[in-house]
């Protein structure tokens, strides 16, 4: 049998979940993709996705979809890359299953991901963070709530996948303070606490009270915070943050930022990129440079080592033995 459809499902149960044993983000991202891909196929040719065949899913089709991603659903390029990454995870899995068409196949596989300009990451001065963490209402449920959740992003560096994630009981106090996360790609590690942010997540587990395995930022229901509820709250303190802090205005805020807040202050800290890679849970420590590169301080010191090219090397001399007596003093 050549249908797609076995070979689709197969690749879900068979492949993704029991051999790679691939996250349920990894998973849900690759399921959406399908379902955009073959419903933008049953528009394109009016055919049922069930009945597809390798050769309806030609190099010719997919680039029109991943244009039609870019243009007509205004993706950016890394989402339209995402997808092609799990196109092309599909069809290296029909290469060993479908050989006789390896032709089409291959085709496919030899679609390049799209380039585009990397933009300098976005992060808070010191001063943008305090209005930040200032902004939630603390007479209220909810804004102590927010302020232990936005206080335990900016200090810890966590992704919005962990944050919701964090259990009461993750959080570890008294000599060697932490927080226990399971971070990406289903690493466990565990993040050094400051005084501050001790502080601020004892008096909340006192009020939050309950189970060790509750959520420990939940809703007002009990349950467990969603991403896009994290960035909703993060938008909407945002927008009062920036009438203390005029600069906010400029910036485009979400959850992300304040991790790499965080980076930028251990950066500008001194604190080693290998021990920044470690705190931040990247698999890679190139995945800390962009920081490097967005951090003018590094960048203004090293230009103070520098001699301009205009200046005569050599030592300063006094033009007169009066200024040079003066000099010494």
């Amino acid at each position: 049998m050549t249908l797609i459809a076995p070979t689709l499902q197969a690749w879900f149960t068979d492949r993704l979940t029991r051999q790679l044993q691939a996250s349920p983000r990894t998973i849900a991202s690759y399921r959406d993709t399908l379902k955009l891909l073959l419903g933008y196929v049953h528009d394109v040719t009016g055919k049922q996705p069930s009945t597809l065949d390798w050769d309806d899913l030609d190099e010719p089709l997919i680039a029109r979809f991943l244009d039609h991603l870019e243009h007509d659903r205004q993706n950016s390029p890394r989402t339209r890359n995402l997808r092609l990454t799990a196109i092309r995870s599909l069809f290296k899995y029909a290469a060993l299953r479908h050989p006789e068409h390896a032709a089409v196949i291959a085709r496919v596989l030899a679609i390049p991901p799209k380039r585009f300009e990397k933009q300098t990451v976005t992060y808070l001065t010191r001063p943008e963070a305090t209005a930040l963490l200032n902004a939630p209402n603390r007479s209220r449920w909810e804004g102590r709530r927010d302020y232990a959740m936005l206080t335990l992003a900016v200090h810890a560096g966590l992704r919005v996948s962990e944050l919701v994630g964090l259990n009461s009981g993750d959080v570890a106090f008294g000599t060697g303070a932490h927080v226990r996360c399971h971070g990406k790609g289903r690493k466990q590690r565990a993040v050094p606490l400051t005084a501050d942010a001790q502080a601020v997540l004892k008096a909340w587990l006192t009020e939050r009270a309950g189970r060790s395995a509750d959520p420990l930022f939940p809703s007002r229901t009990g349950r467990r915070l969603s991403r896009d509820a994290v960035e909703q709250r993060v938008g909407t303190h945002a927008k009062t943050a920036a009438i203390a802090a005029a600069s906010l205005q400029t910036k485009q805020l979400h959850p992300h930022v304040l991790r790499h807040s965080c980076a930028m202050s251990l950066l500008q800290a001194g604190v080693d990129t290998t021990v920044i890679a470690l705190w931040l849970g990247h698999a890679d420590v190139r995945s800390t440079q962009p920081y490097l590169h967005a951090d003018l301080t590094i960048k203004e010191k090293a230009l103070t080592l520098v001699t301009p090219p205009t200046v005569t090397p050599g030592r300063y001399k006094p033009p007169d033995a009066l200024l040079a007596f003066l000099e010494e003093l």
